[in-house]
């Protein structure tokens, strides 16, 4: 039972993560196309608005959380703090002194990132504070 239920988390939170994905892709290529932002700031940009809107949904309805939403929230931060520095530098490394396609690119740090937030969410973030509030019997 834990281990369907696991799975079931894994794919809502991949599920949430496509949609999420679907806007960071949208975000960017309006900033990208549109506005001839640098790949750098619209990366950074789009990655931020699916950020807050992934957090906010796979807390509620992947992870089933009541925790604390600062401290949840705090280490989703830290969390950042060493994928977007990595990912921003890398992407225009890869984009700008290599001639890497920006799609090919955001494609590949979108994977990445996916990989490594569920990790982290899942046994950081909620570690002992899955399926606690009270929307789904234990």
């Amino acid at each position: 039972m834990k281990d369907k239920k696991e799975l079931l988390r894994a794919v809502k939170f991949l599920f949430f993560s496509v949609s999420a994905g679907l806007i960071e892709i949208g975000v960017f290529t309006l900033l990208n196309e549109v506005v001839k932002l640098p790949y750098w700031p619209a990366y950074l940009i789009a990655l931020v608005a699916s950020v807050v809107y992934n957090f906010t949904l796979n807390r509620k309805f992947t992870f089933h959380s009541a925790a604390n939403v600062p401290v949840a929230m705090l280490k989703v931060f830290a969390y950042y703090c060493v994928f977007t520095p990595l990912s921003t530098l890398g992407g225009n490394y890869l984009t700008d002194k290599l001639g890497w396609n920006e799609y090919l690119v955001l494609a590949i740090s979108m994977l990445l990132n996916f990989v490594t937030e569920f990790l982290f969410t899942r046994f950081v973030v909620y570690r002992n504070q899955v399926d606690n509030d009270g929307s789904v019997s234990k």
